[in-house]
């Protein structure tokens, strides 16, 4: 997994609050009801520390992110002194200690391109997972093609960001069906410069069925198969797989 311009460009990562709103976003506001009674949290692919900020009152709080400019963000916003924040791979990280929950969301499980990828992320969740915690992930539906709506076209949007003014912002996209690797592009034009900031992303869509398997491997169970971050049940043609549960 090569490290994504994305994520680790500090320049890129700038975009990143701006462009996934936290305040409309759905999986935010489910986390914060779950943690409700967790006393201690590990946010992996914490990413620029809003959920992991969130959650920090009155309970530890861990957020890990193998990108440090997206720590660097993280480390910089009101309320991160109450959280431990740790540059780490979801695949490798090892901190000896357990958690009442563990967190992986935003779509981050996606960045696992291989079956042993995911093996390793799942074995990570389960090594840090108390006894009678519980986890979270998610994961977009293959069965949607979601990425269909990712061309130049339909993502067209205009931003205005607080340091580079308006800038106009697209992606482009390309679907390997062999592997059901997505790569997009993202692309930033800042309209007073016409200065262009571009990355290219990879994301895998594994199916319903690997995950089950994988779950399984690690020593995890899933108690209830979300849909959506509404809390609906899954069921066929849902856009999201979101497992919860805990250990066997």
């Amino acid at each position: 997994m090569d490290e994504d311009r994305l994520y680790h460009d500090p320049a890129l990562a700038d975009f990143y609050d701006l462009e996934n709103g936290w305040e409309r976003a759905p999986d935010f506001d489910f986390c914060l009801k779950l943690a409700a009674d967790a006393a201690s949290v590990l946010d992996l692919g914490c990413g620029t520390g809003e959920l992991a900020v969130a959650l920090a009152g009155g309970r530890t709080v861990v957020g890990v992110d193998p990108a440090p400019a997206m720590l660097a963000i993280a480390r910089g916003k009101a309320g991160a002194a109450s959280v431990e924040f740790v540059e780490g791979d979801a695949r490798t990280l090892r901190l000896g200690r357990r958690f009442e929950l563990v967190l992986l969301t935003g779509h981050a499980f996606q960045v696992f391109l291989t079956r042993e990828d995911r093996q390793a992320a799942l074995a990570t969740i389960a090594a840090h997972l108390a006894p009678g915690g519980r986890f979270i992930f998610d994961s977009r539906n293959p069965a949607c093609r979601e990425w269909e709506e990712w061309g130049p076209e339909e993502s067209m949007r205009l931003l205005d960001h607080p340091r580079f003014g308006p800038v106009a912002a697209w992606n482009d996209v390309a679907h390997d069906p062999a592997t059901g690797i997505v790569t997009y592009g993202t692309h930033y034009e800042i309209r007073t410069t016409t200065q262009r900031l571009s990355a290219t992303s990879h994301i895998a869509f594994p199916e319903k069925a690997e995950l089950e398997a994988l779950i399984a491997e690690a020593g995890l169970r899933v108690d209830r198969w979300l849909g959506d971050w509404e809390g609906n049940a899954w069921q066929p043609g849902a856009k999201e797989l979101i497992p919860l549960g805990g250990l066997i």
